[in-house]
């Protein structure tokens, strides 16, 4: 396990850089998660973002909750990837939501797999308009990391904040329909404080 996570955080660090700051949680019956922390100014334009990082996901492979026996070493791993424009909004606050969403695997027995919906039930930050995130395709940022022994490998999910409207319309319509009135709206999804996509 530590020799795992100690790889996942050495793919993050030669991807994203050095963190600027971690923080740990432990939920009774958990593997502590952390969360690192990543400021960029080299995105383009001019704009910078604060990449928020789960570390502590991928530990155990993530089981399929109607497994009788859960196995130690196959089964999807993964962590978690938030990107947001820096300085718009208090977003440090995320990092609970985000500890409590990386250990859902551990906690509820899910599997979490793009396209899915993880809901915290609260404002992901301070005055934040989302309770509720989308998670993307792998593989753009952060490329998968291959791991031996029979282990699956580590994917980095990006998480999407989805507001209360854009998660009811997408659990009707599905997750590729609300990418694509995103992108037809020219969505800036990494706005801490944008409005709903029209959805009409």
């Amino acid at each position: 396990m530590e020799k795992v996570l100690a790889l996942v955080e050495a793919r993050l660090r030669s991807a994203l850089g050095e963190p600027d700051a971690r923080a740990s949680v432990t939920f009774l019956g958990t593997d502590r998660v952390e969360v690192l922390r990543f400021t960029d100014t080299e995105n383009g334009d001019g704009r910078p973002v604060v990449r928020y990082a789960t570390l502590g996901m991928s530990a155990r492979p993530m089981a399929d909750p109607t497994d009788l026996v859960a196995d130690p070493v196959r089964g999807p791993r993964a962590e978690l990837l938030l990107t947001v424009r820096a300085g718009l909004a208090d977003t440090d606050k995320v990092l609970r939501p985000l500890a409590v969403l990386a250990a859902s695997p551990q906690v509820e027995g899910v599997v979490v797999a793009p396209g899915a919906s993880l809901d915290v039930g609260e404002p992901l930050w301070p005055g934040a308009p989302f309770t509720s995130v989308l998670v993307g395709e792998p593989g753009g940022l952060v490329p998968d990391l291959e791991l031996d022994g029979g282990m699956d490998p580590v994917r980095f999910l990006p998480l999407l904040p989805m507001t209360p409207n854009e998660a009811a319309w997408k659990r009707v319509h599905g997750a590729q329909a609300l990418e694509e009135r995103w992108l037809g709206s020219e969505t800036d999804l990494r706005d801490p404080r944008r409005a709903s996509v029209r959805l009409d």
